[in-house]
């Protein structure tokens, strides 16, 4: 567990220096689109490469996955060890001048995510998980909340860049308006899933999100007492990334039940209508 502190401390070091470089960027980036209504930015880039320099400087025999990363950029052999960043979740959010994004970045080794953090730079927030030590926010223990009845359940949904009318998303969006308190759609994965950690939201959902959006916030829900299952409520798939998540057991069943007679998604079904064209945000 000492090693996995040491992990943790490079994590965090790697978060905030690249979200100080994210800051930098205000006001002065340009903005290309990668799809449709898809964006990123040169504070994209910058914060990716600024993770880069810390992890790899410090485990020099790990491995670094980023969603601006090119194809040519992929080491030929996978190392045991992961790094998985999203350099900037929430982009267009930042883009726009909206101060609601992140840095979020994890390891993980051979499929288990063993810590993670996602630094909000505009509210100094971030929140951290080793395996088995708990879920915590600028050093303070973070839980899922307690919230049990749908209709007392503020939930948060991610949409994809280019959302179509048949989107799983926005189908189980249009039933769960009538029976959540509440919904949010944010415009970054990550913080949707810390806030759901430390008890700000009791439901979240996206079947458009890639493995460097949740990765991070996937383990801090899991340290903070929160429940995630992949789509047709068997256990969460890393690679295919898209997921249920709740603040507790008895919430997730409410809300899996809806969710596959909505989607008509149940546990063996083919997900690839779910997944067509996922994009992150």
């Amino acid at each position: 567990m000492e090693k996995y502190n040491d992990y943790l401390r490079v994590c965090e070091e790697a978060v905030r220096a690249a979200a100080h470089v994210v800051q930098d960027w205000i006001g002065r980036t340009e903005t290309r689109e990668k799809g449709p209504a898809d964006l990123v930015t040169q504070a994209d880039l910058a914060s990716q490469e600024t993770v880069r320099r810390v992890v790899l400087g410090a485990f020099p025999n790990h491995c670094l996955l980023g969603e601006e990363q090119e194809q040519s950029e992929l080491p030929a052999t996978r190392s045991e060890y992961r790094w998985i960043v999203d350099p900037l979740d929430g982009t267009t959010n930042f883009v726009h001048g909206v101060p609601h994004y992140c840095v979020s970045l994890a390891l993980e080794r051979n499929g288990e995510l063993l810590v993670g953090a996602v630094y909000d730079p505009a509210l100094d927030e971030c929140f951290t998980a080793v395996t088995g030590q708990g879920a915590r926010l600028n050093g303070q223990a973070i839980h899922a909340s307690g919230v049990s009845k749908l209709s007392e359940a503020l939930a948060a949904v991610g949409f994809p860049p280019n959302v179509r009318r048949d989107s799983p998303d926005l189908l189980l969006f249009l039933e769960m308006l009538t029976r959540c308190q509440a919904i949010r759609r944010t415009g970054s994965a990550a913080l949707n899933l810390c806030y759901l950690a430390a008890g700000r939201f009791d439901l979240f959902w996206s079947f458009s999100t890639h493995i460097w959006d949740v990765a991070a916030g996937v383990l801090i829900v899991r340290e903070a007492g929160g429940c995630v299952t992949s789509p047709d409520g068997g256990p969460f798939r890393l690679e295919e990334a898209d997921f249920l998540a709740a603040a507790n057991p008895e919430l997730l069943a409410q809300f899996r039940e809806i969710a596959a007679t909505t989607t008509g998604h149940k546990r063996g079904q083919d997900s690839s209508s779910l997944t067509e064209g996922k994009k992150s945000g």
